[in-house]
């Protein structure tokens, strides 16, 4: 068992140079065999994840960041990544898993950003406005990003 996590290690590893090098075939044939060794690896399941995305296989992308996040509810890169994907197509989800990604981490200012401008979309401003607070109630710096109509409230 322990070579077998020292070699999912090592394929993860490379996985990750071969995206950071601009080769996404290598990384979802590593990120592959990982998963043929531990098929319960979140972070093999969320790099095909990227990957499905970047060549636009949305509905696989989603499948993909969907198991990690069976394996781990709470995998933050999952949730954000996943929720980005879904921000057009069905805004609804992006907000659920936007919320449970502020539960996650409650200083993570981006998140707030995000589910404060998602939420003002759909005219929920009471809501929206609670989420920009939190993000400058962490970093008053970020008050500058939210919406004009959202600054006052926000700045409390």
């Amino acid at each position: 068992m322990a070579g077998s996590t020292k070699s999912s290690d090592a394929l993860l590893r490379s996985a990750l140079q071969r995206q950071v090098n601009q080769d996404p075939l290598g990384a979802a044939q590593d990120y592959r065999r990982v998963l043929e060794m531990d098929p319960r690896n979140k972070k093999a399941w969320y790099g095909l994840g990227l990957i499905d995305q970047q060549y636009g296989r949305m509905a696989d992308a989603r499948a993909d960041f969907e198991k990690a996040l069976d394996i781990d509810p709470h995998f933050m890169s999952a949730l954000y990544s996943e929720a980005y994907l879904l921000r057009s197509s069905d805004p609804d989800r992006a907000i659920e898993l936007l919320r449970r990604a502020a539960a996650t981490d409650p200083k993570a200012t981006s998140i707030h950003l995000q589910l404060g401008r998602l939420l003002a979309e759909k005219g929920r401003k009471d809501e929206a406005g609670d989420a920009f607070r939190r993000a400058v109630a962490v970093d008053h710096k970020l008050l500058s990003q939210v919406p004009e109509e959202f600054r006052d409230a926000a700045d409390q």
